[in-house]
Order: structure tokens, then sequence, then C-alpha cells
């Protein structure tokens, strides 16, 4: 190992030289590929009051924890990002190379540039929950531009797709809420139409009864008149057989025979009806007369003018009518008030404004970088030295036994090898004599 170690220290020059050489191309290197920056933003979710506009529309239940997931599985949308890469290609002109394709060189930056990252549940570390991302660039490409707008853009792509959502759950809602209006309206009016149609039959049938009682009355009437004449006829009869022309009494037919003083005054109480022949042909005939001459008998009967009376009242329904006059029947519909209020709720979330709805809490933006994350020069540097020194070294060894081959047996080491040889010559001789003082 000291033979190997001078020959080695004899070469130094050939060591210093090389390793300052790769010492200097490390530096031309580390000066030479292009910087690389890193910067970094971080989301946290906010505040519970920036939500409270959506969370209290009672359709859309969005809590801080899950706005954040929300806009962390945008950030993390292969969708988005090559959206956001399609939108702004200005800003990715130094990750576009000839010869490849627009979403070619978006799979390259997207799996080498850009890292999502969020806390290991593992760990405590983190007092709340955040994402962050990170993003390495070039030098000569803005990479705060970069982060900080694709940040932006994937909030207001959730903002969007959440306003998106509302608005579809409220017209999905408010069609519901009109299917049971159109229905409460499709139920008033077959009820309206049913009681129009229930008034008007039981009319119908009120009418149908009165004119039935009212022919029957006159029927009956007309009889008893016939039957009137008839009992006239016969008095009449009577009356003319026993002579009496004028109205008269029992008693005083019986004292119109006697002869005597014709002032006398007659009191006469009967509890028995007086045949009606006792009125006398004259009347009897007058009466029958009249009843011939007679071309109704309405006037007879009460019953006639009240059923006159109805039959005029059922001529026109004032009910119904109404009910047909009815300019706004929304007004009458049962149980809708509460369907009315909640659409009209409904349709005040249509003017919600999305625009400042917060979905996250932008903890840290994306800074312009001090310095850059690579090359390391000084790691560089250091690595070409100890590269260089283990070169220098091979270097040196290989040149070593390159002469020392070339060269033969070097000097230094004749006399041990001479004493060597004396030695195991002397030990072979001596073998020999004893082996033949044996024999």
């Amino acid at each position: 190992m000291i033979a190997l170690f001078q020959a080695i220290w004899k070469q130094k020059l050939i060591i210093i030289a090389t390793t300052a050489v790769c010492g200097l191309l490390a530096l031309i290197y580390a000066y030479a590929v292009t910087p690389e920056y890193k910067v970094t933003s971080v989301l946290r979710p906010a505040a519970i009051n920036e939500l409270d506009a959506l969370n209290r529309s009672g359709v859309y239940t969005l809590p801080p924890s899950e706005a954040l997931l929300k806009v962390g599985a945008s950030l993390e949308s292969y969708d988005s990002r090559l959206g956001f890469f399609r939108e702004n290609q200005e800003l990715f002109e130094k990750f576009k190379k000839p010869g490849r394709s627009l979403e070619q060189s978006f799979e390259e930056f997207n799996r080498d540039s850009l890292k999502l990252t969020q806390p290991d549940p593992k760990k405590a570390d983190s007092l709340s929950a955040f994402i962050g991302l990170e993003l390495n660039y070039p030098q000569g490409v803005d990479g705060v531009q970069i982060l900080n707008g694709f940040v932006d853009y994937a909030i207001n792509a959730e903002r969007d797709q959440i306003a998106a959502d509302l608005k579809v759950i409220v017209n999905n809602r408010l069609t519901e809420l009109k299917g049971k209006i159109n229905a409460a309206r499709s139920g008033y009016e077959n009820d309206k139409e049913a009681r129009i149609a229930t008034l008007e039959e039981a009319d119908a049938l009120k009418r149908a009864q009165l004119q039935d009682e009212l022919k029957a009355l006159r029927n009956q009437l007309k009889a008893q008149r016939a039957d009137r004449m008839a009992q006239l006829g016969e008095a009449i009869g009577i009356a003319r057989s026993l002579g009496i022309q004028k109205p008269t009494t029992p008693s005083a037919l019986g004292d119109s025979a006697r002869s005597g003083d014709s002032s006398i005054m007659r009191t006469e109480i009967t509890n028995q009806q007086i045949p009606l022949y006792f009125m006398g042909v004259e009347a009897l005939e007058a009466e029958r007369l009249a009843l011939q001459q007679r071309k109704t008998d309405d006037f007879t009967e009460a019953r006639i003018a009240q059923i006159a009376r109805e039959l005029q009242l059922l001529q026109s329904n004032r009910e119904v009518e109404v009910l047909k006059q009815r300019q706004n029947e929304d007004v009458f519909l049962q149980g809708v008030e509460p369907l009315r209020a909640e659409v009209v709720r409904l349709s005040n979330l249509s003017n919600l404004d999305f625009t400042n709805l917060k979905l996250v809490s932008i903890d840290r933006k994306a800074l312009a970088p001090t310095s850059p994350v690579k090359p390391k020069k000084a790691l560089i540097l250091l690595l070409g030295l100890v590269l260089g020194g283990m070169l220098g070294v091979l270097i040196a060894l290989v040149r070593h036994y390159a002469q020392a081959r070339v060269a033969g047996p070097q000097p230094s080491m004749a006399p041990a090898l001479s004493a060597t040889l004396t030695r195991s010559n002397d030990a072979g001789l001596s073998g020999k004599t004893l082996q033949n003082d044996r024999s």
C-alpha cells in the first residue's frame, strides 16, 4: 500500500489536473444549463360566511371542506389543465417543441412540471386541510402568472359549474312545483266543471219535477171543474123541479107555502151543509156558465203560482253563472300558497351573484422566486471535483501498472527477490541431503 501510495503521489500533477478539468467542466455545465425555478400556491378552506348565501338557498349545500375538495379536483383534472393550456398558449411557448402536437407538449408539461400536494392523513403536522400546487419551469417562462392564472381558472371553472348545477336544480324544482300547481289547477277545473254539471243537473231535475207537478195539478183542477159542473147540473135539475129560482134555505122553503105575515125575521142555526140546489136555478146556472167559459184553472190553486215562481228562478242559476264568469281562477286554488311562495323564492335564486362567491381561501399566492432550484451549482462543482479526483487516481494507477509491466521488476525490489530465491535454494538442498541420509 505504501508503494502504491508512492506511485500515486508521484503522479499528483495528473490527478490535480484531472480534478481541475472535471471541476471546470462541472462549473461550465452548472452555468450553461438552463436554470429551473419553482413556485408554490397553497389553498385552504374558505370561511363559513363566504358560502352562507349558497347554503341558505336550501337547494345546494356546500361546506367549506367540500368546496376545497371540488377546487382540488378541478386543479388535478386533466381536462381543466388542458383547457387552461389551450386558452393561454402564449404562456407555454417554451414548452412547445417542433414536431409535437399541442396535446403532446401539454402531456410533457403536465407530467413533469405541475404537481398537486395534500397533507398526509397519517401525519398531524398540518392543523387544517390545505391543497398545494407546485410548478417547476425553466428560465424565460412566467411561472408565477401560469400558476396563479391556473388557480384562478380552476376556481372560476368550479364556480361556473356550481352555478350551472344550481341552475339545473332550481329549474328542475320549478318544473316540479309548476307541475303541482298545474295539477291543482286541473283538479280545480275538474271540480268546477263537476260542480256546474251537478248544479245544472239538479236544476233540470227540479224543473222536471215542478213541471210534472204543474201538469198533475192542472189535470186535477180540470177534473174538479168537470165534477163541479156535473154537480151544478144535477142541482139545477133539482132546483128547477122544486121551483127554487132564488137562493133559499130549507126552513124558508117550508114556510113559503103558508100564508102569513111576511115581515117575520128568522135566524136559522144548523151544523149541516145546505144542499147545493137551495142556491136556486139562477145562481146555479150562472156558476155553471162561468165554469164552462173558464179557460184556465190556474188561479184557483195557490201552488200553481208557487210552481211558476220556482220555474222562473230555475231559468238561470246564479251560482253557475258566477262560476263560468270567473276571470282569475288561480286565486280559488286550494293548498297552492306554499307552492307559489316556493316558486317565487326559487325564481329569486336565479339572480344569485356567483362572481363574488369565494370557494376557497388562497393562503399563499405564487411569488417570483429569488433563486433557481436547479441546477445546484455548489453541489455540481463538488461532485465534479470528487469525480475528477477519482478519475485522476484511476489514471495514475493505470499509468503505474502499465509502466511496471513494460519495464519489468523494479530495482528496488531486486534484493528482496534475490534473498527470496536464495532461501528457496537452501531449503531445497537441505531437503535433498536429508533424503540421502535416510536412504
